[in-house]
């Protein structure tokens, strides 16, 4: 398995800069995943004499984690970061007593051994190269620092992926790693894995376009490898929709996400 996923960050960080003002109006999924994330916060994280001093949001967007890191750890120093400088114009309006810096994940700016908790959710699908990331997440944690990723795996958006087949063959949706991968690789990064699974996500919809709306608004509409050059047909769409409408379920038109769910911890 090849561990680099084409991703080109440039486009990428335009895509959601120019989501950032209409984000938070359709990440619904977004702050559900983020939420439950948080829920697996350590135990001894939250304990007297054992509060991070410091903690880092990679892929902060419009800083509604960092919000809520904040609210949990007042007096720990807290860091957005996020490759999107439109996200961050967004954050700091938010969260204006909190610093940001526009930067790539697996290229951190920091010091070594600078932060206790590092916390990123739906970001690191977009790192080319996983291994790196968490090697600079392994300098970058203190000792006893911990990790808490999420982030999407193959199978996301598969009823998607399949509807477009009916259009043409050229790549329309992302393609994220297995989750045998994320496995792999947390397993050889030298840190301790204290937990790393898979849970399925599913969202419902009365149209299709109410989920490719969301994916634009989102910023998440970009694909990693490009998608066909020109528009689709009117005849092409139609034929997407009726292939979409063989996946219609009491509750409307599914739309799954496979999010793998990680805490890793630097030793101490």
């Amino acid at each position: 398995m090849l561990e680099r996923l084409q991703c080109n960050k440039q486009q990428v960080a335009a895509a959601f800069s120019r989501a950032a003002n209409t984000y938070d109006s359709v990440a619904e999924f977004q702050r559900a995943v983020g939420g439950r994330l948080l829920s697996l916060v350590p135990q001894q994280l939250n304990s007297v004499g054992h509060q991070p001093q410091s903690w880092l949001d990679i892929g902060c967007g419009t800083g509604y984690f960092c919000q809520q890191l904040q609210q949990r750890w007042p007096l720990a120093q807290g860091l957005g970061l996020d490759l999107a400088e439109g996200m961050l114009v967004v954050a700091r309006e938010r969260c204006p007593t909190l610093a940001y810096i526009c930067a790539d994940a697996e290229h951190l700016p920091l010091a070594d051994h600078s932060q206790d908790l590092i916390f990123s959710s739906l970001a690191l699908q977009w790192c080319s190269d996983f291994s790196q990331l968490l090697r600079e997440i392994k300098r970058v944690l203190k000792p006893g620092g911990v990790l808490l990723f999420s982030s999407l795996a193959e199978g996301s958006l598969f009823e998607l992926r399949n509807s477009w087949k009916a259009v043409d063959n050229a790549p329309h949706v992302n393609q994220f790693r297995p989750f045998t991968r994320y496995q792999e690789l947390a397993a050889s990064s030298g840190l301790t894995v204290v937990d790393v699974h898979c849970h399925t996500h599913t969202y419902y919809y009365n149209k299709v376009r109410e989920l490719t709306h969301e994916l634009k608004h989102l910023g998440a509409d970009h694909v990693q490898d490009g998608r066909a050059p020109g528009l689709v047909s009117r005849q092409g769409f139609e034929r997407l929709l009726n292939a979409y409408e063989e996946y219609r379920q009491p509750q409307g038109l599914p739309a799954t996400w496979q999010v793998v769910y990680g805490v890793l911890s630097q030793e101490g």
